[in-house]
């Protein structure tokens, strides 16, 4: 199973006013209900956990600053993020919901940054390849919000201007973004994905087929059908 490609497209110029630093707020807060007694985001794969897999990811996409938000098991996450060109930012109302780690990722970023794009830790075919596609296309138009489709299905990584913030932070649906992407749909650029890209970790089951699927696709030679 191939990590997902960026889909072809022109060269284009930046557009001035969009040549600024697009942070990652990545959301990694959660409390793993569904997992028992596992920190899902200290699981491995190829010998690195979710968590710095994904932190790690994000900075080879070029996002910048890359925000870890941290919750649950704080202490023990952030020693995954050891060596890493990261910020780590502990959100201490996290069980109250994704919507106050979006919160506190926002609030951890510079005057600088010109848009923030919004990661889950625990999708672990969302790489460094995809991030970038989305960033080219935020910086190469007028829009204020680039979305992931994964063949119907709308989520992260997505991308948000930083005209968006307040909007972002006042928001209380307490799904990653929904009224704002719902309000803006319509002034969106889209970038479609394949579903199993889509593939999350939320119960045992879900970690053992996931992480199998995705360690046998990193062992095949390079242009390897998998």
């Amino acid at each position: 199973m191939p990590e997902p490609a960026a889909p072809p497209t022109p060269p284009l110029t930046p557009r001035a006013e969009r040549t600024g630093p697009v942070a990652g707020v990545l959301l990694a807060a959660g409390s793993s209900t569904r997992m028992g007694e596992t920190n899902k985001l200290l699981l491995e794969i190829d010998g690195e956990s979710l968590l710095r897999r994904a932190a790690r990811r994000a900075v080879e996409a070029g996002l910048d600053p890359v925000v870890v938000v941290l919750g649950h098991d704080a202490e023990r996450a952030a020693e995954e993020l050891d060596g890493l060109a990261v910020r780590p930012a502990v959100n201490a109302d996290h069980a109250t919901g994704i919507v106050t780690s979006v919160r506190t990722g926002l609030d951890a970023l510079p005057a600088e940054v010109v848009a923030a794009m919004v990661l889950l830790a625990d999708m672990p075919y969302v790489g460094p390849e995809m991030m970038a596609s989305l960033m080219a296309l935020y910086r190469t138009s007028d829009v204020p919000l680039v979305l992931s489709d994964y063949e119907g299905v709308n989520a992260p990584p997505m991308l948000y201007d930083r005209s968006l913030f307040a909007e972002l932070v006042a928001m209380d649906d307490g799904r990653c973004g929904k009224q704002v992407v719902k309000r803006h749909r319509h002034e969106a650029r889209i970038i479609g994905w394949p579903a199993f890209a889509l593939a999350d970790l939320d119960t045992p089951e879900d970690a053992e087929r996931v992480i199998a699927a995705v360690t046998a696709h990193d062992a095949a030679p390079a242009g390897a059908a998998s």
